[in-house]
């Protein structure tokens, strides 16, 4: 019989709706799997084993009294929040030693979201300083490290979570995806991301985001899971008709859920033959020219022929972007960070890279962000009439396989945390990041949703070696579509 980390996620909530197992039970197995498994792996900074077992306690007695097709989705399912989120009497760290790690005096949105779905927290995962980098190590706590080669990074922004995804400490996770943070580490790890268009799903993240980047998405093993926790973050389900434009100019039939509506319903049904968009332009190639790794062209090439095999039409796409991008894009991305509140006496203990981009962000005026922000809205308008001429568009997930801990900014291995202070080579850390995601960004900047799937190993075969991905990126509205490609895939 397989354990309970063993199991996917959707297994897992129907034996807690039917009983087979309760939520102090499951709380418990993921708590003590933390406990042996954290300290080598960093993917938790918090873990809050107390109010765990309260919550799931509670939850235990709800089932007593509430018949099964009654309780709410997500029913004692164990989930932790990356820890830039609020969870309420938890800190949040926002991976900065320059701020107090004051409790939250209440839930961010999408906390709320998902205890009102049932879900019990065990605690806050590993992030970047304020979810700036492509990476989750900081100056607080150990680097979050890559189940698959501990010496190896699990992404970022969302890597604690994706980590302990992968390591069966959590059965999926809710990321954040500003740049890539959710696509970022599941790629890294091995897992599926689902990056949710604009406006889908609260952020949950508690610093401004002037250009509306930020999605919650879910970071899972399959499709399905995915699936599941997408029922949760978007309780009304997906659209009535999920066709894309291309494919409605065609005359095909629009995808359309059971009566549910459910996420998990859609993942279920074959999607129709698609015109796929292959690429590997982008918006950074000019500031800083790059050439993939040959395991991501493997990658890339595993997506195509499983793509072909399963019926779809594919082919080259050239996509033109505006080379003010990078300049645009930084400005944007940074301009929180410049607005949070740090006391001048503990500015010091910023990391290089964040300390350089405040200090920048001081330095520009408001009208540099309105032009950069104006830019970037005509980016979005223009890109997106490009990728229309495709149902989906398909890129490697990453340029690079998983980088070394400690890699971007200098501290090899990591092992000199903690230290202080670290290499300052700000620039040459965000350059590494933009070679090592090129793809990413601006995917958020045109607020569409896209998928990362983990279809090609190092080693030669799914869990030998590292994991390399294909990432494929949707029209508005086609988040279901995404994942019903991805089970079709056998993901």
């Amino acid at each position: 019989m397989a354990e309970l980390h063993e199991l996917s996620a959707v297994a897992l909530r129907n034996q807690l709706r039917q009983g087979k197992v309760s939520a102090a039970e499951v709380a418990a197995h993921f708590l003590q799997r933390i406990d042996r498994q954290n300290v080598p792996l960093g993917a938790f900074i918090t873990v809050t084993a107390d109010q765990a077992m309260e919550r799931a306690h509670s939850a235990d007695s709800r089932r007593a009294r509430t018949p099964a097709g009654e309780l709410p989705l997500l029913h004692g399912m164990p989930v932790a929040y990356k820890d830039l989120t609020d969870v309420e009497g938890v800190p949040t760290t926002h991976g900065s030693a320059a701020l107090d790690h004051k409790p939250a005096l209440c839930d961010a949105p999408l906390v709320a979201l998902l205890r009102k779905a049932g879900a019990v927290s065990l605690g806050k995962t590993q992030v970047p300083e304020f979810g700036l980098t492509a990476y989750s190590e900081n100056r607080i706590a150990p680097p979050s490290r890559n189940p698959h080669a501990l010496s190896r990074s699990s992404g970022g922004s969302s890597g604690g979570s994706a980590a302990a995804v992968a390591a069966g400490l959590l059965p999926f996770a809710p990321g954040t995806d500003g740049g890539g943070s959710v696509r970022i580490p599941a790629a890294a790890c091995g897992l599926v991301g689902l990056k949710p268009g604009r406006g889908l799903v609260p952020a949950g993240e508690s610093l401004g985001d002037p250009a509306r980047l930020v999605v919650a998405g879910p970071i899972a093993r399959t499709s399905a899971d995915a699936a599941l926790m997408m029922d949760a973050l978007v309780p009304a389900g997906p659209p009535s008709a999920m066709s894309t434009p291309a494919a409605h100019r065609r005359g095909m039939p629009g995808i359309v859920p059971d009566n549910d509506g459910g996420y998990l319903t859609a993942v279920k049904q074959e999607p129709p033959k698609l015109r796929i968009g292959i690429t590997l332009d982008s918006p950074w190639s000019g500031t800083f020219p790059f050439s993939p790794e040959q395991e991501a062209l493997d990658a890339l090439n595993a997506g195509i022929g499983l793509l072909e095999h399963a019926g779809h039409a594919l082919g080259e796409a050239s996509i033109r972007y505006d080379n003010r991008y990078p300049d645009a894009f930084t400005t944007a991305w940074t301009a929180a960070v410049g607005t949070a509140r740090i006391s001048p006496h503990r500015e010091a203990l910023l990391a290089p890279l964040t300390r350089t981009f405040r200090r920048r962000a001081h330095q520009r005026s408001p009208a540099k962000l309105a032009e950069s922000l104006a830019f970037l809205r005509q980016f979005q308008h223009d890109t997106v009439a490009q990728y229309a001429r495709w149902d989906l568009m398909l890129t490697p997930a990453l340029a690079q396989t998983p980088r070394p801990v400690g890699w971007f900014t200098g501290m090899h291995g990591g092992d000199r945390w903690p230290a202080a202070p670290w290499p300052g080579d700000a620039d040459g850390d965000y350059r590494k990041q933009c070679e090592y995601a090129p793809w990413s960004s601006m995917v958020n900047v045109c607020g569409l949703p896209a998928i990362t799937l983990p279809v090609h190993w190092t080693g030669g075969a799914p869990g030998q070696g590292l994991p390399m991905g294909i990432q494929l990126v949707g029209p508005a509205g086609s988040e279901a579509l995404l994942l019903q490609v991805a089970n079709q895939l056998g993901y």
